[in-house]
């Protein structure tokens, strides 16, 4: 019932993630609302996002240069590394703006029923890392699932003896949460990770 332009525009949102059909038809009649130089800054934001942002050499991290600016930030703590499992948990800790080290971005966590080895998340890469930079301490900033801890777990034996400061993130009850409602598995990090008051 669409004319073929826009019956394109319209599939095409719906590749992005939790966009349907009535979701994906509404960002297409608002594209039609658009003037010319907002539809040329749209186009060029996609094609640029592709050709041009890649992983960091050192990090991960996405990035226009082939060093990140948190890698090149000679006012960040070159001392401490903080892992995470995917880039936007380094954006949610800029965001915060609380933490100034470094970071090293896993290609995911090591999940053995889906098939995903230690081979699999690039730790080849961090090791040396690890190995070539002078860290003090590394922190394990995963989420917290069977995978989170085995992930922390085969890491943290690798890096057993190399006289370094081992943390992870503690876990616990969210603020405002009603505690019927809190899962088993939360609260009993909650009691093991707590701290004096």
């Amino acid at each position: 019932m669409y004319p073929d332009s826009l019956k394109n525009l319209i599939e095409s949102f719906k590749y992005l993630p939790s966009v349907g059909e009535k979701t994906a038809e509404r960002y297409a009649f608002s594209v039609l609302d658009m003037d010319e130089d907002q539809i040329e800054l749209f186009v060029d934001s996609l094609k640029n996002i592709k050709n041009r942002i890649h992983p960091c050499k050192n990090c991960n991290v996405l990035t226009e240069d082939e060093i990140c600016s948190i890698c090149s930030d000679d006012f960040r703590n070159k001392n401490v590394l903080c892992i995470v499992e995917d880039v936007k948990s380094v954006f949610l800790f800029e965001k915060i703006g609380m933490f100034k080290g470094l970071y090293h971005v896993l290609k995911g966590l090591i999940s053995p029923l889906d098939g995903v080895n230690p081979e699999d998340i690039g730790i080849d890469k961090l090791l040396d890392r690890i190995q070539n930079e002078k860290f003090e301490e590394i922190i394990f900033a995963f989420k917290p699932s069977i995978e989170g801890e085995t992930t922390a777990l085969y890491i943290k034996k690798i890096l057993d003896g190399l006289n370094l400061k081992i943390t992870k993130i503690a876990n616990g009850v969210p603020i405002g949460a009603d505690m019927e409602y809190v899962d088993s598995l939360t609260l009993e990090r909650a009691l093991s990770d707590r701290k004096e008051v």
